[in-house]
């Protein structure tokens, strides 16, 4: 449930004898976050695949930006900063209130890029209602929308030049049944997802191959090889009441399914971007940032996030190699199975390993070094909050939460902290 708390603001203006009353409503980073919390609930429903959430979250927080910039000194223009980043001109309308038209520019760009955009537009008539009930004139409203609708045209514009488009006039992905390479799991042998999503127009980094990671460690049955030593790190691991519980917490698997029977059903699970978003939005509240500068950190770390998930899959799909799950069963133990279920893509590099080191660095740059907090990010999901002396903590765990789970190698995680690591320091120069 909504739970909207703003400010209506009046001034009386004395000009030529005549009393004016301007208005104005004055939100927090609260109403920033309760938007990206319904855009998370409809990719849950939607079972939206984490590298396209994070592109959602990047163009509907850019979209809410772009008028926080024109409207605030210290927000910059992301002309010159992002790639193909358009100049938006054109005059608004008299009467708006740019924060109210930062938020339905979020809520637009959401309700036409996410398919199950109604629920999205039903989410901003509550927000716009509870307005009206509280007295805010219907012309501020109408103005608000005026101005975000010609935004938010603009961003639409700017995500249909970034390529995403064109990934389904790309040929389908065909597994390569080769000793060594990713082939679809269990329990549902999921189709490869996003295999084209290199090809997508990057925001800050010059290309999907910028920060290419080393290579892994090559693939090798010989039991006395690297690889299956890092096999039996897999197989051998001894899971204990806290690291399968730190496993649970980052699962963040928007595919996972349970057998019914003869059906096979989904499992409600939000995707690494929405965790960190949801992190995003806790530190915004705990720092009391106001609506301004939220804006600006939680547009940071989405384009940031979408930067990492381009930069991880093209390695993804380069490398392919095979999951644990596939290659312990095969040549090690057919009767095991790691903790959580194994997402449908190539293993290495690890990508919470790579969004959440990116991400990490980038809210240090924005809240320092050693900021503690509670994450309750996954309280909804039916998962106890989790305690954190800052977000390399969180970093750190989140990673390593994939080899407890028994889904990545432990070189695919090591190397994807590196590889995020660059992408947050680079993305933080462009942004700051």
């Amino acid at each position: 449930m909504m739970n909207w708390r703003y400010i209506l603001m009046a001034c009386c203006l004395l000009a030529a004898g005549c009393k004016a009353r301007q208005e104005r409503v004055v939100f927090g980073s609260g109403e920033i976050g309760s938007v990206l919390s319904k855009m998370t609930e409809v990719m849950v429903h939607d079972v939206t695949n984490p590298p396209l959430a994070a592109r959602f979250f990047a163009y509907a927080s850019l979209a809410g930006y772009e008028i926080v910039s024109r409207h605030d000194s210290a927000a910059g223009t992301m002309k010159g900063v992002l790639n193909g980043y358009p100049d938006i001109a054109f005059a608004p309308p008299a009467g708006y209130d740019y924060q109210l038209a930062a938020l339905l520019a979020m809520t637009r760009t959401a309700a036409r890029m996410q398919p199950s955009g109604g629920e999205i537009r039903a989410f901003e008539k509550q927000l716009l209602d509870s307005l009206r009930n509280a007295g805010v004139s219907p012309e501020m409203i109408g103005a608000s929308g005026e101005y975000a609708d010609s935004v938010v045209a603009a961003i639409l514009r700017y995500a249909k030049a970034d390529g995403y488009n064109r990934i389904s006039n790309y040929p389908r992905y065909e597994p390569r049944q080769a000793e060594g390479q990713w082939y679809p799991t269990p329990p549902a042998y999921m189709a490869a997802v996003e295999p084209y999503f290199n090809r997508v127009r990057p925001f800050t980094l010059d290309s999907a191959q910028q920060f290419k990671s080393e290579a892994p460690i090559p693939f090798s049955a010989d039991p006395h090889s690297a690889f299956f030593q890092l096999m039996e790190l897999n197989y051998k691991d001894s899971l204990t009441a806290e690291t399968g519980a730190i496993a649970e917490f980052w699962d963040c698997n928007p595919f996972a399914v349970e057998n019914r029977g003869h059906l096979m059903s989904a499992v409600k699970k939000i995707s690494p971007g929405a965790h960190w978003l949801g992190i995003t939005a806790i530190a915004c509240k705990q720092a009391g940032k106001g609506f301004d500068e939220s804006m600006k950190i939680f547009t940071g770390v989405s384009v940031t996030m979408t930067d990492a998930f381009i930069s991880c899959w093209d390695e993804k799909f380069r490398s392919n190699r095979i999951r644990p799950e596939t290659a312990i069963r095969k040549y090690i133990d057919p009767g095991w199975q790691p903790l959580l279920q194994t997402p449908p893509f190539p293993e290495y590099t690890s990508g919470h390993s790579v969004v959440s080191a990116a991400v990490a660095t980038v809210l240090t740059g924005y809240f320092g070094e050693g900021f503690a907090y509670t994450d309750d990010v996954e309280v909804p999901y039916g998962l106890p909050a989790r305690k954190y002396a800052s977000f390399a903590h969180a970093m750190d765990e989140a990673a390593i939460s994939r080899f407890y789970g028994g889904i990545h190698f432990m070189d695919a995680i090591e190397n994807g902290k590196r590889q995020g690591s660059r992408i947050g320091i680079w993305a933080m120069g462009k942004l700051k």
